[in-house]
């Protein structure tokens, strides 16, 4: 079993190890500087902007930079709903699939649209290849561009700068980070053993001589985007877990690398932009300390294994049900974390056989958002705890709230509430009306506090725009596809447009000169202050839930019930 915690802690050590060559990396490429694959990017570039129109030195306002979000993600959402709905006649359909339902087209789309990737059907039964690739591919590297230029458009508001453009920062997060990163990464999973094929199904003849059909496809380059993006939705109804999505260790450790680089690396992105890499560094260690213990409660949980089934067994086991044999226990654990810390989503392993202690850490991750959190968005998130710290320990210690020299007042305060208030509102509120009624909406397959998790994390991933969901629940229905969207629409826009706006006001201010009585945000002390308030916060908002779920089914199996 050592093998299993050396196989985590040797996958840690690389995040670790890359984060500040990505996260510099990423810096030049916000900032206007030279990098390598200039001579290759910049006539393209020149191609795109010249054939668009657009401005490349034109700065957008805090509101202008959201009207493009949304206005760009609105002719983007009604392209990919025609494509979906027109499938059956479009080609590339080796199958001969039919148009799926009207719902669920549409929540695929808003699904996907917001990075979110959650799935109420099976994709190799239900989507063809050209809708795999032209609808949901294309969203997956526009989503994942989309929250890359929020997440740079809040770190530039925060130091100072102008906002920059939307969709000249959209284009460089495409064609500079998430295109080149996922050539590569394409390439290596093929080797692995990805598929990357436009072939129909392969049949076989099985041992009793009756004939089985394998589904395939274009497999490997839409594999990428989804970990490297945080996008997560699967080409097959298992995800990861599918030998043909991740056949071996090596292709797992490269999409568990894959999910979490970025996101890792933004911090480190904000410590170049901001002059200040000491408090990149803080942040970056205070998430990675709660990221650690996380991870160490889910691992235990399932290095343990259920306490029930070890007593039937007389020996203490792994529990293994939900789980490739080919990852184990702990590189199925390592995942669950990351995934739902990353909001990516994806999974190679079924999160609704995670122990209790891996369950409430799912569910505590998708309650936070900052362990680390969404493409770009999520590192916003970090900072505006980082504001709320500013203005908290400010009142106690009767000083000013100032963040790098500028000012926070009524209006950042105001705005940081929404950003964290809309999240819990999006959940509970239709987590509560699915109780209200549940042998009418539910669709809950596991009885008692199980049940509890099983439709909170639905409504909790898709607020947090992560995806993944305690599988069993009944939710290719009518009612579950459109309060998911309502909820995967209120978390992903309301969020960005206070985050655009806060950054804005930031950007304005004028800065103040430090002096003995600035209280500053570059050392220990405050950092731990804000890691409190975030451990705060989560608890107090979403403790209740999280003793009705994994907390109570925890006592319950503990007691053999």
């Amino acid at each position: 079993m050592l093998q299993g915690w050396i196989q985590i802690a040797l996958t840690l050590l690389i995040v670790i190890a890359t984060t500040p060559l990505l996260g510099g990396y990423i810096a030049r490429v916000y900032m206007g500087e030279r990098t390598l694959i200039d001579p290759i990017i910049t006539p393209i570039e020149r191609v795109i902007y010249a054939l668009s129109g657009v401005r490349t030195q034109q700065d957008m306002t805090g509101k202008q930079y959201a009207t493009a979000v949304l206005y760009s993600n609105l002719m983007m959402g009604i392209l990919v709903f025609s494509i979906l709905m027109l499938q059956g006649f479009l080609p590339l359909n080796p199958t001969g699939l039919g148009t799926p339902t009207w719902d669920t087209a549409l929540h695929t789309t808003i699904s996907f649209l917001t990075n979110t990737d959650q799935q109420h059907y099976s994709g190799e039964t239900t989507f063809s290849y050209a809708s795999q690739m032209f609808a949901l591919g294309f969203l997956m590297f526009t989503s994942a561009g989309t929250g890359l230029a929020v997440g740079i458009a809040f770190i530039r508001g925060l130091t100072g700068k102008a906002l920059g453009n939307f969709y000249v920062d959209l284009t460089k997060s495409i064609t500079r980070i998430l295109l080149p990163i996922s050539i590569i990464g394409g390439l290596l999973l093929i080797l692995a053993g990805v598929p990357e094929t436009l072939a129909g199904v392969a049949t076989a003849t099985t041992l009793e001589g009756s004939t089985q059909a394998i589904a395939r496809g274009p497999v490997a380059h839409f594999e990428i985007i989804k970990q490297l993006g945080e996008n997560g939705g699967g080409f097959f109804a298992i995800n990861s877990a599918h030998p043909f999505e991740n056949p071996n260790g090596f292709s797992n450790l490269l999409e568990t690398l894959a999910m979490i680089s970025i996101p890792t690396a933004l911090i480190y992105t904000y410590g170049v932009f901001a002059n200040n890499r000491k408090q990149a560094w803080l942040a970056f260690w205070m998430v990675f300390a709660i990221f650690i213990v996380l991870v160490g409660i889910a691992a235990v949980g399932e290095y343990q294994g259920n306490p029930q089934v070890n007593a039937l067994l007389g020996s203490q086991q792994p529990n293994l049900e939900g789980k490739e044999v080919r990852f184990g226990w702990a590189q199925t654990a390592l995942w669950a974390v990351i995934t739902t810390g990353t909001m990516c989503g994806a999974v190679n392993g079924m999160h609704d056989s995670l122990m209790p202690l891996g369950g409430f850490v799912t569910l505590f991750n998708l309650f936070l958002q900052i362990i680390w959190g969404g493409q770009g968005t999520g590192t916003a998130y970090l900072f505006i705890y980082f504001i709320l710290a500013v203005f908290l320990t400010g009142l106690m210690v009767g000083r000013t709230p100032e963040f790098l020299g500028r000012k926070i007042e009524k209006k950042e305060i105001v705005l940081a509430s929404v950003v964290l208030l809309v999240h819990p509102f999006a959940i509970l509120i239709p987590w509560a009306i699915v109780f209200a009624f549940p042998d009418t909406l539910g669709g809950i397959s596991n009885p008692g506090f199980h049940g509890v998790s099983q439709v909170v994390y639905e409504y909790a991933s898709a607020a947090a725009n992560n995806g993944s969901g305690f599988e069993g629940l009944g939710d290719a229905t009518l009612w579950w596809n459109l309060s998911t969207s309502v909820t995967i629409l209120a978390g992903r826009y309301i969020p960005i447009i206070a985050l655009l706006l806060l950054a804005d006001s930031m950007s304005r201010k004028q800065p103040v000169a430090m002096t003995s009585g600035t209280l500053r945000t570059d050392t220990g002390l405050f950092t731990g202050v804000t890691g409190g308030v975030i451990l705060i916060l989560g608890a107090l908002t979403f403790f209740p839930v999280l003793v009705l779920g994994p907390i109570a089914e925890g006592f319950l199996m503990g007691r053999g019930g």
